[in-house]
């Protein structure tokens, strides 16, 4: 790896975004749209923080702060955020807030947090108890949701509320690994109906019919997260530890010998598969993270540098003079009701756009960078 190609890349994405325009959130650009409160900036200004903290690099945090100090009121009010969309992906770039608290002080961070959390108590619940994925999803839990909600859900507990809430943190972990998880692949399928009304969901088991990289990627990290962030001597800590290490082993052996995973994993050799980019990413850095915090074996690291490289190797290159990352899928998703193109099929996944310098491609790239850096510490 050439770390000095990966920094001239991140530069590049920041000297090329403003406060409104992050050339990272793709869907926003082609909207036509200005920036907002969203998961995909999240996404991305969490990878600069981290990066901060591994770097030392000024530009890192300035661009941070600035960009989420510019959405945040003095009386804690978010600028672009509604509460009432009830809408998972809303939750998780109010991660950044508890870091750039910690970084600044500034007490409107701190605020605009426990607006947040007013959304994590308003939330409607599958009958199992797990949150909706979003209000215009009734009844849905997606692999997603679990990662842009319940790491900020638990720290939340952690700072605010003496950790009152940990069960039910870790139960919509378990009820996921109940309703969700493939006995033979040890894979777990995108989403569950728990109602089996939607029209891409088998109506013995109210799940969808594939794997989906990116969503197994939220999962993995969604797990590693919460057990980074969780008291490791709660009853429950070691239940949570174990789904990881089974989900990291299962995900191992659809590694290509490349180093990346397909879009749809367990289908390496079926027509229009590739190799992709975002769930390459995630795999990367949980997979480095986890062995560096003794979560695996230390040889797991070997895995993830092998998937960076791997990344690197087929989707970094210069256009016209700009690095660019490619290979990255820009969304995927199961309905609504009024969408029956998004099915859940092999084709469904197969039909979605690959582009470039996406955040949900970019942002994680960033992190598993942040792990190789450390690594040379």
């Amino acid at each position: 790896m050439a770390i000095e190609i990966v920094e001239k890349y991140v530069n590049e994405l920041i000297d090329r975004s403003t406060m409104d325009e992050p050339v990272w959130n793709i869907e926003k650009i082609r909207a036509g749209k200005k920036a907002s409160w969203d998961y995909i900036d999240g996404c991305m200004i969490m990878a600069l923080l981290e990066l901060y903290k591994v770097t030392d690099n000024k530009k890192y945090f300035d661009f941070a702060e600035k960009y989420i100090d510019h959405r945040i009121q003095e009386d804690g009010t978010i600028i672009g955020y509604n509460k009432d969309e009830l809408n998972l992906d809303n939750i998780n770039e109010g991660k950044n807030l508890f870091t750039l608290y910690d970084l600044t002080g500034k007490e409107k961070y701190a605020k605009a947090t426990a607006n947040i959390y007013q959304q994590i108590l308003e939330m409607p619940r599958t009958k199992e108890g797990n949150f909706w994925h979003k209000k215009i999803y009734p009844h849905q839990v997606w692999l997603d949701g679990l990662y842009m909600a319940q790491p900020y859900y638990l720290e939340y507990e952690n700072r605010f509320h003496d950790k009152k809430n940990y069960k039910d943190i870790f139960t919509q972990f378990f009820n996921v690994e109940k309703n969700q998880k493939d006995p033979v692949t040890g894979l777990y399928y995108h989403a569950y109906d728990s109602e089996r009304q939607m029209f891409w969901a088998d109506k013995e088991t109210g799940l969808s019919q594939n794997f989906w990289l990116r969503a197994l990627g939220w999962f993995s990290m969604a797990l590693l997260d919460t057990l980074t962030l969780a008291d490791p001597e709660y009853p429950d800590y070691s239940h949570l530890l174990a789904m990881y290490r089974e989900l990291i082993d299962a995900m191992l052996k659809f590694q290509s010998p490349e180093g990346m995973w397909y879009q749809v994993p367990n289908y390496p050799d079926r027509e229009k598969n590739y190799l992709e980019t975002s769930g390459s990413s995630i795999m990367a850095y949980c997979l480095m993270k986890g062995a560096r915090l003794g979560y695996l074996p230390e040889e797991y690291s070997e895995y993830g540098v092998k998937a960076f490289n791997g990344i690197c190797d087929r989707y970094l290159s210069a256009v016209e003079g700009e690095m660019s990352l490619g290979g990255i899928c820009l969304v995927a998703g199961l309905g609504p009701a009024d969408n029956p193109r998004r099915d859940g099929t092999y084709e469904y996944y197969m039909s979605e756009p690959v582009v470039k310098d996406d955040a949900k491609g970019t942002a994680p790239f960033l992190l598993a960078y942040a792990e190789m850096l450390r690594r040379d510490v």
